[in-house]
């Protein structure tokens, strides 16, 4: 037997066009009264021919629906044979992995289905039943999608390393570098000029120009600002989402400096324009961190709230009377996590903690301790040891790159995965 998983069928032409004959001609079936069949023993598992009727018919309608040139019914049988053997190895190796699709995330997959055809949950159920489904069956069906997904991620991203060195060998091809350039909305208005216009105009619309680009930096909706028709009228409009090697020369020296919403004038041959720089992405991105120390007491049964809060007060007081931090939190602090480096929590990114904690840090003066302040956890005080802005661009390169061989490797390595368990597995097409 031929064991790949795209050519699994061993049998004679003879008896596969058989078995076509008897899954394609429902008129037969009706006068016959022909009883559902075996076509395929999977493991401990077993394929009707209803499964693979059914099975056929939804592969022809979706792709007639989407005007993909269908193959022939031979081919059309035995590759849809084939992924119900697969399907059917998948499922026996979730049964044995206890892998389990609860409701919940069922109904989170249902939603996100229904958003991508633009429909609500109930306008997507409504659609599938007058389309002849039934929602229920659908429901299922997609539950066992996610069981196989988690089968397969699970037996395929553990065989997936990337290396450093293989983003670095990434980044330095022409595919890399044309993956990480980034990428810029960019939206102009033209106050055109004509060629040999007297100088007299050409400064009055420079002067128009410079009044428009004064009222967006004072607050005025760009849009707005540059629609008017009195005394000029700016054409031009949105360039779209354009990697800089792409976006007009003229732009090109000022857009990589602009941060998103900036505005700028650009003087060309055809005229006055204003550049507005309405998004970006990949370019550089600069996060607000912080260099934070904290000293926590936690209420107990022996220490209560306001005996925590008074702890948290002295602790302060010593400090300020020249104490070191470290020392006290070693001694004194209640998290774990931080209390033997002496309170040091490192470089923080805005978000990262509880609301408190991040008010607190962020009304902190550089090296002064704070007052006792209260969050879920227990009392604190803490110290802002430094800040400073973080480029994290080089970071999100990396990890894009690295989701990228990912994503590569990952179909190299599924089918690899798919062809082993087909092999390994007992079928016995009927």
């Amino acid at each position: 037997m031929n064991n790949t998983p795209f050519s699994i069928l061993s049998r004679s032409r003879a008896s596969l066009i058989s078995l076509f004959c008897a899954l394609l001609v429902p008129a037969a079936w009706a006068q016959v009264q022909v009883l559902d069949q075996v076509v395929a023993i999977v493991d401990d598992d077993i394929i009707l021919a209803s499964e693979l009727q059914e099975r056929v018919a939804g592969v022809r309608s979706t792709m007639e629906s989407r005007g993909v040139e269908m193959p022939d019914d031979e081919t059309l049988v035995r590759e849809t044979l084939d992924r119900l053997i697969l399907d059917s190895i998948q499922m026996q190796l979730a049964n044995r992995y206890g892998v389990r699709i609860p409701d919940a995330q069922l109904d989170e997959a249902m939603t996100r289905l229904a958003r991508q055809n633009g429909l609500t949950l109930e306008q997507f159920r409504v659609a599938v039943e007058q389309s002849g489904q039934n929602y229920g069956a659908t429901r299922e069906s997609l539950r066992k999608d996610l069981a196989i997904q988690r089968v397969q991620q699970g037996n395929v991203m553990r065989n997936i390393n990337i290396s450093e060195q293989e983003i670095d060998n990434f980044l330095a091809t022409e595919e890399g570098e044309a993956m990480t350039q980034p990428e810029y909305r960019v939206i102009q208005a033209l106050l055109a000029t004509r060629r040999g216009e007297d100088a007299a105009s050409v400064e009055a619309k420079e002067t128009f120009i410079d009044a428009t680009l004064a009222n967006i930096q004072g607050g005025t909706d760009f849009e707005t600002a540059v629609s008017g028709v009195e005394p000029y009228a700016f054409t031009g409009g949105d360039l779209g989402w354009r990697k800089l090697g792409d976006i007009p020369s003229m732009f090109a020296e000022v857009v990589p400096t602009m941060t998103i919403g900036d505005v700028t004038k650009v003087r060309s041959s055809s005229g006055f324009h204003l550049v507005y720089l309405a998004d970006e992405v990949g370019g550089e991105r600069l996060v607000k961190q912080t260099d934070v120390r904290h000293i926590l007491i936690k209420p107990t049964e022996v220490l209560d709230e306001a005996a925590a809060e008074a702890l948290a007060g002295q602790l302060m007081e010593r400090v300020k009377g020249g104490e070191d931090f470290g020392a006290l939190a070693r001694q004194y602090s209640d998290d774990i996590g931080s209390a033997a480096e002496g309170g040091e929590l490192g470089w923080t990114n805005p978000g990262q903690m509880v609301p408190e904690f991040e008010a607190a840090t962020a009304a902190a003066e550089e090296g002064v301790v704070t007052e006792p302040f209260r969050s879920e956890f227990g009392w604190h005080i803490l110290e802002v040891t430094g800040r400073r802005d973080k480029d994290f661009s080089g970071e999100i390169q990396r990890n894009q790159v690295a989701n990228y061989i990912r994503e590569q490797k990952y179909q190299e390595e599924l089918d690899a995965w798919l062809r082993k368990i087909r092999e390994e597995a007992f079928v016995d097409i009927k």
